[in-house]
């Protein structure tokens, strides 16, 4: 028989450790055991080859009650099979390991469901002295990881009664510690606000309805898309509020009766089974149906996604450093943008209390057990979806501009903006040109949102003041939504300035952050810099596939964001960069060369490929050039460099899931605020706003939205470079270069908190 005859891999099987490896008709024939079962490797699992089976009758069975014999340097010795054993195979993982895709399995395993299974895999663990697990899956997989470290002890008294490890090690090998990650499309998991996976199955989602709105405009026909989710339906309720989709089927709030005729009725009937079918009895209209199924699973992953499980894998990794005999099992979440540590059972409780209201019927109490997240956006699909215009109009007069440059996301917040002031009665009013436009009176209606660019003009704050209250006071405007970048929160703050001038600018004033560079006080993200953060990821993953084509080469990548450098940084974490440089972590000669040194130790590992960022005003002198010349002449013989810069293709594409539904909840937030701030202020037939918090800006600031007013913003801006004096997302940079594997150390880290999950109902105005 030829050696190195390859074996089909299955995979890893959820909480547990035990694989099966599934032979095929070939090795069958050649009298190969068919129920050898081993433990999934760490890493990717190399080829197996013949040498690691006998041929049946090559040796007798083992005597009944022993075990195989384990080996630190591979599988058991190819002595046989054992019926019922399961045998270990764990390996250390490695950067050459790490691939795309759960490489090292998911299937579910049923002998794990038994004491049996754990009591085989508590023998694997302890072989190899591993006491601490990091559980990536659903609530099935950290139920059984949950049970299996309560059932520890009594595992290891089991297997010492049985003389298969001795009393010293079970004392040794005492406490198992667990930290779990939910990975899920579903985003089904309680206590977290997005699981891993979610983000890109959006992604996927997204570009189908783009794909398929060109067809419905262009052939005019409706379309039924189903996806995935199972029991949760926040894939679907997301995509819908994302898409401005006409209706929604989710099972935590299943239709009325009579949904049917106020179905078609919002779709065009005027007047009085499948979905699709009735559409076209009810309607008239060509409908298809269209199903997505898996390819929701698959695809690159989002940059979010990338940074998400970076971010949580680290901080599983601290909770098991930091974890001792007395602390609970816990799960790290994501809360707005913070990662917490959440006991495991609270939230797998949480989960399944869901699942009971659900089929009790308690609709509304199982939108809140969703969480924060899935409640608020509910109550904003339900918001714009089922309005309608107010049958009372308002003394109120909005105006909506944009200014500054384009950023993703703008057309969302503008469109619901604008539907939720006409439903509120307000009159609304869209300003083209920014505040040029305001000067000048070019005032009109909104037109398409549909796009992904800003249909309403990027004009640069200038000095037209006075035409600019002269048109205020000619439309009546009290209120004011400013889109933009940081030109918009400037400008807004030098109205706010003028107002002690002038009286007309005595109204409410808000802005909503908007520009790629996400360097707007008073938000942790601006709308825009997600889209802008994948737009360059997917640019330096194709550069990172041609370095790969050509050995040791090094690419130099610039990106835009003027000063800020989160772009650089978040960027640089989802492609797995080598180094970033950026304005806010300052460096000097000495960096640059230990830099280049480790690169040129890098070179002589499996992987033989660099990748560096640059934010485009990271440094005076050290430009990108100067980078090129440096890397070049120092790795002259080891590498060769090239450079690339990325320009404005940050500032184009389709707005991604993300900037869609937070420019929507963003455009409602404001508008119901300035809806409150204007019934206050509003005195004897007149607006009259003059306090700090009239003039705000609105951005999510970690675990919440919140409104914050500009002249307070103030004092936290450095406006020589045009950004907060204080950056949120530098702990990230620790991360950074963890995962480029320099050495660092942990006392910087700051660990996630454990907290516990609570029923909490949040409003419309203070959610996520």
């Amino acid at each position: 028989m030829s050696q190195g005859l390859e074996v089909p891999w299955v995979g890893w099987p959820g909480p547990s450790l035990l694989g099966k490896l599934t032979l095929s008709p070939q090795l069958r024939a050649l009298g190969w055991g068919e129920d050898a079962q081993w433990e999934a490797s760490l890493s990717a699992p190399p080829p197996l080859t013949s040498s690691y089976f006998p041929r049946a009758g090559a040796g007798a069975e083992h005597p009944a009650g022993s075990a195989p014999t384990l080996s630190s340097s591979g599988p058991p010795a190819p002595c046989c099979r054992v019926p019922g054993s399961i045998w270990c195979r764990i390996g250390p993982g490695s950067p050459s390991s790490v691939q795309g895709g759960t490489v090292i399995g998911s299937a579910r395993c049923k002998a794990f469901t038994t004491r049996e299974g754990r009591l085989a895999a508590a023998y694997n663990l302890v072989q190899r002295g591993i006491t601490n697990l990091c559980v990536i899956g659903g609530d099935g997989s950290l139920t059984g990881a949950n049970i299996f470290r309560s059932e520890w002890g009594s595992l290891l008294a089991e297997l010492v009664s049985e003389g298969r490890i001795s009393e010293s090690t079970a004392q040794t090998y005492s406490h198992l510690s667990i930290a779990g990650l939910v990975g899920s499309i579903d985003n089904d998991f309680c206590g977290t606000d997005m699981t891993i996976g979610t983000d890109s199955a959006l992604h996927r989602i997204m570009e189908v309805i783009d794909a398929i709105t060109t067809t419905a405009q262009s052939h005019q026909r409706t379309f039924v898309l189903e996806v995935m989710g199972r029991h949760c339906g926040y894939l679907a309720l997301v995509s819908a509020l994302a898409s401005g989709a006409d209706w929604l089927f989710i099972p935590e709030a299943p239709p009325e009766d009579g949904w049917e005729n106020f179905m078609c009725e919002r779709l065009g009937e005027r007047g009085w089974t499948s979905l699709g079918q009735l559409v076209v009895q009810r309607l008239g209209f060509d409908t298809r149906v269209t199903v997505l199924g898996h390819v929701q699973r698959g695809g690159t992953p989002s940059a979010f996604d990338r940074v998400l499980s970076s971010k949580m894998g680290m901080e599983a990794v601290m909770a098991l450093l930091e974890a001792t005999p007395d602390t609970p099992a816990c799960v790290v979440s994501l809360s707005g943008n913070q990662s917490v540590r959440l006991p495991l059972m609270e939230c797998v409780q949480m989960t399944k209390e869901v699942q009971k209201a659900m089929d009790e019927k308690r609709f509304d109490e199982a939108i809140q057990l969703r969480g924060r997240s899935f409640e608020n956006n509910w109550n904003i699909y339900k918001l714009l979806a089922h309005q309608k215009i107010s049958k009372e109009k308002t003394n109120f007069s909005l105006a909506i501009l944009n200014v500054g440059a384009p950023a993703a996301g703008m057309n969302a917040a503008v469109r619901s903006a604008v539907r939720s002031g006409i439903s509120q009665g307000h009159t609304v009013y869209v300003v083209h040109d920014g505040f040029e436009g305001l000067a000048k009176g070019q005032v009109g209606g909104a037109g398409s949102v549909q796009a992904g660019r800003a249909v309403l003009g990027q004009t640069l704050p200038k000095a037209y003041l006075e035409k600019i209250v002269e048109n205020i006071r000619t439309y009546n405007i009290h209120a004011l939504l400013v889109i933009g970048g940081f030109e918009a929160y400037e400008g807004v703050l030098q109205l706010v300035e003028a107002r002690g001038r002038y009286e007309e600018l005595c109204i409410v004033m808000c802005v909503i952050p908007a520009t790629i560079s996400n360097n707007v006080p008073g938000t942790d993200f601006s709308l825009g810099s997600d889209t802008a953060v994948n737009a360059a990821m997917e640019s330096c993953d194709r550069i990172k596939q041609s370095a790969s084509g050509t050995k040791r080469r090094v690419f130099i990548v610039e990106t835009m964001g003027g000063y800020c450098g989160y772009l650089a940084t978040v960027t640089g974490i989802a492609v797995g960069a080598d180094a970033a440089y950026v304005f806010e972590d300052p460096f000097n000669i000495q960096d640059l060369k230990a830099n280049v040194e480790h690169m040129t130790e890098k070179m002589k590992t499996d992987i033989q490929r660099g990748l560096v960022l640059r934010n485009e005003k990271c440094h005076e002198y050290y430009t990108t050039e100067f980078l090129y010349n440096l890397y070049s002449s120092e790795g002259r013989g080891i590498f060769d460099c090239r450079t690339n810069v990325l320009g404005h293709l940050q500032q184009g594409g389709a707005p991604t899931p993300f900037d869609r539904n937070y420019g929507t909840k963003l455009g409602v937030k404001a508008i119901l605020w300035m809806s409150e701030k204007l019934r206050a202020v509003y005195r004897k037939g007149r607006v009259f706003a003059n306090a700090p918090d009239s003039a705000c800006v609105i951005g999510l600031q970690k675990k919440a939205v919140a409104f914050s007013p500009v002249t307070e913003l103030k004092e936290d801006t450095d406006f020589e470079h045009r950004m907060p004096r204080e950056q949120w997302w530098l702990n990230l940079r620790l991360m950074l270069k963890m995962l480029a594997h320099y050495r660092i150390s942990m006392a910087d880290y700051v660990s996630g908190e454990l907290e516990h999950v609570t029923r909490r109902t949040l409003s419309i105005e203070t959610g996520f």
